[in-house]
């Protein structure tokens, strides 16, 4: 079993209120996609609680206490899109320690490849701030988990979620052992992720940011995958490759205006199993963010697991973009090959 599938039902126990979008629907879905729909084999990951000294490595210890101290409270307004009910830091530190969990059996060679079906997700939480219906900054945590405790020099993050995964980019802003690379519609929520932000000092030219106004393909984000992350990936040689997957660039998506098939979704995990196999021993871990129309959210992530457990082996989509994509994203270009040969 090469598959590792991160899932638990105490996910479902974080709620933000029956109308919240970000809903234990999302999982539920998933959830019941998995068992009637995914016949391959694969491992399942029971996940465990992060320790605080783990969340620690990417969040101040006064923001942890704070989110400590909703525990048992109905709700906890944290910011204007971001609550807690009573057994969310709980559900948080799973969130966290299902990711890392299976980062290990990766690292351990148990399993090739995995997915994190987990929440709440993460990229938006900063250091000291819940956002954007984010508590703990997963994949960041996940990162800087991959460095000290496993000893590797370069990972890769990949966020394609339709949100700048802020909290992701300024962890690592400043370093080149983290590469952050983000697709994502703009402007949009949280603001950031501008062409210009590229890193600082060391980590000048380790974040890449591909700024897009809606409307986007399958063929525009193919594209973007080959002719610019895969140039990239292939003289950075990241030893892992992490994933933000978020959902929400779906075409029914009600938060987004990107027009990503469910078949887009396999072919954008394709392409990052094919760099995973070439540069990083088929290392390659998605984690879940974004998605809230919840039959693209349960298609696209079948398109994903049936790439990873190795049911889907080529894409008739082409990696063709438009012209106003090729405008979009050629200031991108140019201040990335400061850096790097495209």
């Amino acid at each position: 079993m090469k598959t590792g599938i991160v899932k638990d039902q105490r996910y479902k126990e974080h709620n933000m209120g029956a109308f919240h979008v970000e809903s234990p629907q999302r999982l539920e879905v998933i959830y019941r996609m998995i068992e009637e729909e995914i016949s391959f084999p694969y491992q399942e990951i029971k996940p465990r609680l992060a320790q605080e000294e783990e969340i620690t490595m990417i969040h101040s210890p006064s923001y942890l206490n704070y989110i400590k101290n909703t525990s048992g409270k109905q709700r906890v307004i944290l910011d204007p899109d971001t609550s807690t009910s009573a057994r969310s830091y709980e559900v948080a530190l799973l969130a966290v320690g299902g990711l890392l969990k299976a980062a290990d059996l990766i690292m351990a060679a148990e399993i090739q490849n995995g997915f994190a079906l987990i929440r709440p997700p993460g990229h938006h939480a900063e250091a000291s701030r819940a956002m954007g219906f984010c508590l703990f900054n997963n994949i960041a945590i996940a990162a800087q988990y991959l460095r000290k405790k496993h000893k590797l020099n370069r990972i890769l993050i990949v966020d394609w979620d339709l949100h700048h995964g802020n909290g992701s980019q300024h962890s690592f802003y400043e370093r080149n052992d983290v590469l952050y690379f983000s697709t994502h519609q703009y402007p949009h929520y949280p603001g950031t992720g501008y062409w210009d932000e590229i890193g600082k000092n060391s980590g000048e030219g380790y974040t890449v940011n591909a700024p897009l106004s809606p409307g986007k393909t399958d063929e525009d984000y193919l594209f973007i995958f080959r002719h610019l992350l895969r140039p990239i990936a292939s003289v950075y040689k990241p030893q892992f490759i992490l994933v933000s997957a978020g959902f929400d660039i779906h075409q029914n998506d009600p938060l987004g205006g990107m027009r990503i098939s469910n078949q887009g979704f396999g072919a954008l995990t394709l392409e990052l199993i094919h760099l995973a196999h070439q540069l990083c021993q088929d290392r390659i871990l998605f984690t879940l963010e974004g998605g809230y129309d919840l039959q693209g959210l349960k298609e696209g992530v079948k398109q994903v697991l049936l790439c990873l457990g190795g049911q889907q082996k080529e894409t008739e989509i082409k990696a063709s973009a438009g012209p106003l994509t090729k405008n979009e994203i050629a200031p991108v270009f140019d201040i990335q090959k400061k850096y790097w040969p495209l």
